[in-house]
């Protein structure tokens, strides 16, 4: 996909997804907090979609949605793009549970949950700490 056409940013999360290994997978909210944007979840998943029809090196069928407890799931609507994101994991040895759910415990990348440690080239950032006392404007 040519730089010139890519939302700033992007290219962020793109370099974090070429790191998920086969066989593991993460969510979209992961690959959101390495790139130092924890609540850009859905924009990761914009990104992601934009790669469909394009010649690219990203593994996006190894970002999923995440499900309850420690499960994640094909986040597709389309049928057939969800039948082929199914596949390519199966190909790759990762097991869906008769939901259609992966359990993250045991196919989850463990580098999502370095959250310390983020990709080559970008900065770690932390939450801002909470101010105390009261705001200016607040009643008493």
């Amino acid at each position: 996909m040519p730089k010139a056409s890519m939302p700033k940013g992007w290219e962020r999360y793109y370099r974090i997804v070429r790191r998920v290994p086969r066989g593991r997978v993460t969510t979209f909210g992961a690959v959101a907090a390495l790139a130092g944007q924890p609540r850009a979840a859905r924009q990761v998943g914009y990104a992601l979609s934009a790669l469909k029809g394009t010649k690219h090196d990203v593994p996006w069928q190894r970002v999923l949605g995440k499900r309850s407890g420690d499960t994640a799931g094909v986040s597709l609507l389309d049928p057939m793009g969800a039948a082929v994101q199914r596949d390519l994991l199966e190909g790759e040895g990762v097991a869906f549970d008769e939901r259609g759910r992966v359990a993250l415990a045991r196919f989850g990348w463990p580098g999502a949950a370095r959250r310390r440690r983020a990709a080559p080239g970008l900065k770690a950032t932390r939450r801002p700490a909470r101010r105390r006392g009261r705001t200016p404007g607040a009643r008493a």
